[in-house]
C-alpha cells in the first residue's frame, strides 16, 4: 500500500506543480486584469488548501491493511478528489475575474471547501461502519467455517470407507449449517466443539463404535443449534 501511496503522491506534486506554473507565469496583465488582483490570493489558499486535503485523504485510504480495507477507503479518495475538482473551478474562477471582492472569492471556496469536508467525514464514517461490520460478520462465521475445513479433512484422512461415511455426513451437516454465531449460542457450539474433538480422535484411531456413537451425538448437536439459530433471527 505505501508503493501505490508514492506513486500516487508523485502525480499529486506533479498537478500541484503544473497548477502553480499556471498561477504565476501566465500573464495576468496581458489579459486585461490586474495580476495577483481581486480575489486572487483567496482563489490560491483554498485551492492549494484543497490539493493537501485530498493527499491527506489519499493517505489514509491507502494505509489500508489490506485490499478489503483498501476497498472501503475508495470513497474517500473519490470525494476529496471531486472537492478538489470544483474547488479549482471556483477558485480559478476567483481568480480570473478582475476585481472581483476578495471577500467573495473567499465565501465560495470556503463553502465548495466545507461540503466536501462534511463529505469526507461522513465517506471515513460509512467505510468505517462497514468495515467493523465484515469483521464481526468474519469473527461470527468462523467457527461454522474452521469446523466444516476441519471435517473435510477427516474425510481424506478416513480410511475404510465406513469411516469416511460418517465423516461425510458430519462434513455435510456443518456445510449446511447457519454460518452465522451469535453469544446465545456459546454452550452448544461448546458442546460441539467437545464432541467434535472425540469424533477427530476416533477417525484418527480408526475406532469405528465410538465414530458411529460420536458422529450420531454430533449431528444431534448441530441439529439443535441450527433449529436454535433460526429462533434468534
Amino acid at each position: 500500500m505505501k508503493k501505490s501511496f508514492m506513486v500516487y503522491a508523485v502525480c499529486w506534486a506533479i498537478l500541484l506543480a503544473i497548477f502553480n506554473v499556471i498561477c504565476f507565469v501566465t500573464p495576468g496583465e496581458a489579459a486585461g486584469m490586474t495580476k495577483f488582483g481581486g480575489a486572487f490570493w483567496a482563489g490560491y489558499i483554498f485551492i492549494t488548501l484543497a490539493f493537501i486535503g485530498q493527499l491527506i485523504c489519499a493517505f489514509m485510504a491507502f494505509k489500508a491493511e489490506n485490499t478489503q480495507k483498501l476497498f472501503y477507503n475508495l470513497p474517500l479518495i473519490a470525494v476529496s478528489y471531486t472537492g478538489l475538482i470544483l474547488t479549482i473551478i471556483f477558485g480559478a474562477l476567483a481568480m480570473a475575474i478582475p476585481d472581483l471582492p476578495n471577500w467573495i472569492g473567499i465565501i465560495v471556496c470556503l463553502i465548495v471547501l466545507a461540503f466536501t469536508a462534511i463529505a469526507v467525514i461522513s465517506a471515513k464514517a460509512a467505510g468505517t461502519v462497514v468495515s467493523n461490520i465484515d469483521e464481526k460478520v468474519k469473527t461470527n462465521t468462523a467457527f461454522i467455517k474452521e469446523m466444516t475445513a476441519t471435517a473435510q479433512n477427516l474425510i481424506n484422512r478416513a480410511n475404510a470407507p465406513k469411516l469416511k461415511e460418517y465423516c461425510k455426513k458430519v462434513y455435510e451437516a456443518l456445510r449446511y449449517s447457519d454460518p452465522m454465531s451469535n453469544e446465545r449460542l456459546t454452550d452448544i457450539e461448546n458442546q460441539i466443539k467437545e464432541e467434535f474433538a472425540t469424533f477427530t480422535d476416533a477417525v484418527i484411531s480408526d475406532d469405528l463404535d465410538l465414530i458411529e456413537s460420536s458422529s450420531k451425538e454430533l449431528l444431534a448437536l448441530i441439529e439443535d443449534r441450527n433449529k436454535k439459530c433460526k429462533v434468534l433471527k
